[in-house]
């Protein structure tokens, strides 16, 4: 995991990515929280600050909602 650093006392948990061929899904996810940078690598599993395993589970929430929205969009026409 490759971050500019981790607060003390700060509790980690561990997080896996998807990985695949796909550009899209074998870059690195990035994630800034109050001005930190976290580069979180795909495929391996690493521990994170809660408040980064948050940031992923969030953009995991609304990706799959935004999915089921476009696909109710799309059988509506």
């Amino acid at each position: 995991m490759a971050k500019k650093s981790v607060e003390k006392g700060a509790s980690l948990v561990k997080v896996k990515l998807f990985k695949s061929k796909d550009p899209k899904y074998s870059a690195p996810v990035r994630v800034y929280v109050n001005g930190k940078g976290y580069a979180v690598p795909r495929g391996v599993e690493v521990s994170v600050p809660m408040c980064v395993a948050q940031v992923l589970a969030n953009k995991e929430r609304q990706e799959g909602q935004a999915s089921s929205l476009i696909d109710s969009l799309a059988q509506a026409q």
